[in-house]
């Protein structure tokens, strides 16, 4: 029984908290709103790729 309601709370914590934002943004009436959205997280995750790539160099080059 307590397996169960962890279970419970952890998809409950997911559907109406974790994922909230998302349902906002697949809710909205303006679809330049959300490929805007969508192109900022983007953008971030390439950021965050080339930051990490440059990373990668420094600790190569520290090695070599």
């Amino acid at each position: 029984m307590i397996a169960n309601n962890i279970f419970r709370a952890i998809g409950n914590f997911f559907v109406n908290v974790f994922f909230e934002p998302f349902d906002s943004v697949r809710f909205m009436h303006n679809w330049w709103e959300q490929n805007t959205f969508s192109w900022v997280l983007i953008l971030i995750a390439i950021i965050g790729f080339f930051y990490w790539l440059n990373q990668l160099r420094k600790y190569q080059k520290i090695e070599d």
